[in-house]
């Protein structure tokens, strides 16, 4: 049984809301109980009465709380360019070489991206005989390839924790195949409209084969990365990125700069000057190579 509410109690509370003394009539409260209420006098029927703003409080609905924000959906993004030269007349060359680049992020913390180079190049010339006759010969000069793959965790709005894979082949270096794996922590260490800078350090695994000595060299290594992005109008952007993976053996050092003009949403033009250190080469080996290309860029979303 719910308490009885005192009459004395209810009316003075009626009279602070000033609705003045009056007669009594029957007020329902929950639970179906009764308690009598005075009446506002003139103007009001015998049959009214007055709601208390207690009873009101007590039958409001309690909002519903707010949907949650739907995540980001997840995004395949990418590109590949290509490039092309020949010479003929006493000579005749060839030079070919091509990136395809791939980037997938999941919507939340993680971005998966992987990238696969390839150079080839070939000439032909005339050999000469011991009797004086003479041929046209081919060979090839430069014939070379990189796979990467890198998948990286947002630590936070900078921070991101990087694992990195390198594999390489090239025919005319005094390593012919190198691989490596590393661990890194990285950092966007500028951001703004038009530039971005992000670096990356940490340590890895490298094992490559010394085409010198005829083995494979295995050793840990430090690996540090710095990435640049700098737009110099709307549609032309400067990109450099310098990769360093020191260790025992050898200090390998790449560095890629390129400038890109864009035409339309899709395809750019772009200027690409390549450079690549290795510490330790044979001795009719330089110990650096460069490569300059003019490409094609075709980028899809």
């Amino acid at each position: 049984m719910p308490r009885p509410i005192s009459a004395s109690l209810l009316a003075s509370a009626l009279l602070a809301a000033g609705l003045g003394p009056a007669r009594a009539t029957e007020v329902l409260l929950p639970r179906n109980d009764k308690v009598e209420a005075p009446h506002a006098g003139k103007g009001f029927g015998k049959e009214s009465s007055t709601a208390l703003p207690v009873v009101a409080m007590a039958v409001r609905p309690v909002p519903e709380p707010a949907p949650e924000p739907t995540p980001p959906a997840p995004t395949f993004t990418g590109g590949g360019e290509l490039g092309f030269a020949a010479a003929s007349g006493n000579s005749n060359t060839e030079s070919f070489n091509g990136r395809l680049d791939l980037t997938y992020t999941d919507g939340g913390a993680w971005r998966h991206s992987a990238s696969l180079f390839g150079l080839h190049s070939r000439s032909e010339y005339l050999r000469t005989h011991e009797d004086g006759s003479q041929v046209r010969d081919t060979r090839t000069t430069a014939n070379r390839y990189t796979v990467t793959a890198n998948s990286a965790y947002l630590m936070d709005d900078r921070g991101t924790l990087n694992t990195s894979l390198r594999h390489e082949e090239d025919d005319f270096g005094t390593y012919s195949r190198q691989q490596s794996l590393s661990l890194s922590y990285g950092n966007r260490v500028i951001e703004n409209e038009r530039a971005h800078l992000d670096l990356q350090v940490g340590p890895g695994y490298r094992r490559a084969y010394d085409t010198l000595d005829e083995r494979n060299e295995a050793s840990f290594i430090g690996r540090g990365l710095i990435d640049l992005r700098y737009a110099l109008s709307q549609n032309t952007e400067i990109v450099n990125k310098l990769l360093v993976e020191s260790g025992e053996y050898n200090t390998f050092a790449q560095n890629d700069l390129g400038v890109s003009v864009t035409m339309n949403s899709h395809l750019a033009l772009k200027a690409g000057w390549q450079a690549r250190h290795n510490s330790d080469v044979a001795p009719d080996r330089k110990r650096t190579d460069t490569l300059t290309t003019m490409n094609v860029v075709y980028r899809f979303k």
